[in-house]
């Protein structure tokens, strides 16, 4: 069986958009190593898993792409986080991710996310350590804006609603309960009363006087209590490891039972150090076999409306991946865990694209098995629609690059 390397670069896809002249980012983009491994491969898109009536998530749609029902087996958001940070996680404890924000006088939200602060240890200190009848806030730094939370007290639940109305121009939304139970409405008295202490201390703290966009509000999210963790070695009888630089992804690798491993200066932002993780993931398949690489910042980019830097990071993707063309014995995927529309500024429900090289020809279908001959000149959403690997349901992905790697 060959060893597996799945990159998955963050909100790769996109819609086409005017300035590009109704192209999409990685459409645009010089990416003369990805259309290599393009030529030589097979594309497809995979249709991302997502609820109806909502956008699909980083949380579920990482968890649908290594085969687990994510309705069954996601712990919530925070706990992701907490996890991929390194915190401590106790029986009881509730967990939460959280944005530095930006609010005006009148408390409605300029900036979900504070010009994406990234001095954020100061304030961090400042509001750690809250203690609200009985309840103890836990607070440590993420990356840039993000913040991991833990409650930690007697008789809390999960069981309560988000305060992110994920939208610029009204107020954060009053956390409540979710079910009616006593735990769940005070977890969420509680948690009112945490954040208005926090807005207090945070807009008089000097930091912030000198910010024209102040970190002076947190946004929570994604409360839940940890479950068991998944085996995801156990599933699929592989030694595995996860390679990333966000933390969210950090924590999906440690539940899952990955192995972490740190490429130096790998920060989940748009100056993350590409050769250095590149090269940790080349050297991990001496020890590995099934590695996931995690790659953030096309996603950032675009929910900040970016597509010219979301192109210029997919071609500065394009050129760190070269030390892996020559690879021997290995299977690589190269897709998204969801596209991010850069018009939309958000998470969206495109099909995503997928790249696979290294397969072995009698399990392609006849069209395909020519190395070269598939027609196809570049890796876009556009070829990826009339790649022979055809569309697959994301939960089910997992399955088909296990068949193509034996």
């Amino acid at each position: 069986m060959k060893k597996i390397l799945l990159i998955v670069i963050d909100g790769l896809g996109d819609e086409p958009i005017p300035q590009l002249k109704n192209k999409t980012p990685l459409e645009k983009a010089e990416t003369p190593n990805l259309d290599f491994l393009a030529k030589k491969g097979i594309l497809g898109l995979v249709l991302p898993y997502f609820e109806k009536g909502k956008l699909p998530t980083s949380e579920d749609t990482h968890l649908a792409l290594f085969g687990f029902d994510p309705k069954i087996s996601n712990p919530g958001r925070g706990v992701l986080e907490v996890l991929g940070i390194g915190m401590e996680i106790l029986p009881g404890d509730v967990c939460l991710r959280g944005n530095f924000t930006t609010v005006d006088e009148k408390m409605k939200i300029l900036d979900r996310r504070a010009g994406r602060i990234e001095n954020t240890e100061p304030l961090i200190e400042a509001i750690s350590n809250i203690k609200i009848e009985g309840v103890k806030f836990l607070i440590k730094k993420a990356f840039s804006h993000r913040i991991g939370i833990v409650m930690r007290g007697e008789k809390l639940s999960s069981e309560i609603s988000d305060g992110d109305p994920k939208i610029i121009g009204v107020q954060p939304l009053k956390i409540k309960a979710l079910d009616k139970s006593k735990k769940a409405k005070f977890t969420a008295k509680v948690l009112n009363e945490f954040l208005k202490r926090a807005h207090f201390i945070l807009k008089n703290h000097p930091l912030n006087k000198k910010r024209k966009l102040p970190a002076n509000y947190i946004l929570v999210r994604g409360a839940g209590k940890l479950k068991k963790f998944l085996a995801f070695s156990k599933k699929y009888k592989l030694k595995s490891c996860c390679i990333a630089g966000g933390t969210l992804y950090k924590g999906i690798g440690k539940y899952l039972g990955m192995d972490l491993i740190q490429a130096e200066g790998a920060n989940g932002l748009q100056n993350t150090n590409l050769k250095g993780k590149i090269l940790a993931a080349k050297k991990a398949l001496k020890k590995y076999n099934f590695i996931f690489c995690h790659i953030k910042a096309a996603d950032n980019l675009a929910e900040d409306g970016n597509f010219l830097g979301k192109e210029e990071f997919i071609e500065k993707i394009d050129k760190n991946i070269k030390p892996l063309l020559g690879l021997k014995n290995t299977l690589i995927a190269i897709t998204a865990d969801h596209s991010t529309c850069s018009e939309l500024k958000r998470h969206c429900v495109e099909p995503i694209p997928i790249l696979i090289y290294g397969t072995p020809p009698t399990l392609l279908p006849p069209a395909s098995r020519a190395p070269g001959k598939n027609g196809v000149q570049k890796f876009s959403e556009k070829a990826c629609q009339k790649g022979k690997f055809g569309k697959i349901k994301q939960i089910n992905l997992m399955e088909k690059i296990l068949k193509y790697a034996k």
